[in-house]
């Protein structure tokens, strides 16, 4: 990946908008920050510092062209204009995390087969219990 777009992925990974970057920069006007971000333009080496000290990351993953290199820069959730939060993941964080909850899945789905045979199992109890009752209740008269 190249530096405006390892810059939009940490961005956002911040919940920073291009706004916030460019006030934060001391661009004269969002399209100038903007412009970096689009590959249009190449920052300043001053400009370049004072990001990764923004985006609390550093030149290298900045400028890798590695892509697991961006992930380890991102340290904080990414909130969506909906206020949710959104985790940004790797390929392998991703499979590794379906992974997980297919486990959890079937872990869910084993324990409500036991749970519905036990409801079974409670039933015929009751069906049992009602029965003695009732035998007991037509023995005693």
């Amino acid at each position: 990946m190249s530096l405006h777009e390892n810059l939009k992925i940490i961005r956002l990974s911040k919940g920073l908008s291009q706004e916030d970057m460019a006030e934060k920069l001391q661009y004269s006007s969002i399209n100038g920050y903007a412009k970096v971000e689009r590959g249009e333009t190449f920052p300043k080496i001053e400009k370049l510092k004072k990001m990764t000290d923004i985006l609390e990351t550093n030149v290298e993953n900045l400028l890798s062209s590695h892509e697991g290199n961006n992930f380890t820069a991102i340290k904080s959730n990414y909130h969506n204009h909906q206020g949710q939060t959104v985790i940004l993941l790797s390929e392998t964080q991703c499979a590794h995390e379906l992974e997980k909850a297919q486990l959890l899945l079937q872990e869910k789905d084993n324990m409500i087969q036991l749970l519905k045979e036990q409801i079974m199992q409670l039933k015929e109890i009751n069906t049992l219990l009602k029965k003695n009752q009732l035998n007991q209740t037509h023995s005693s008269s």
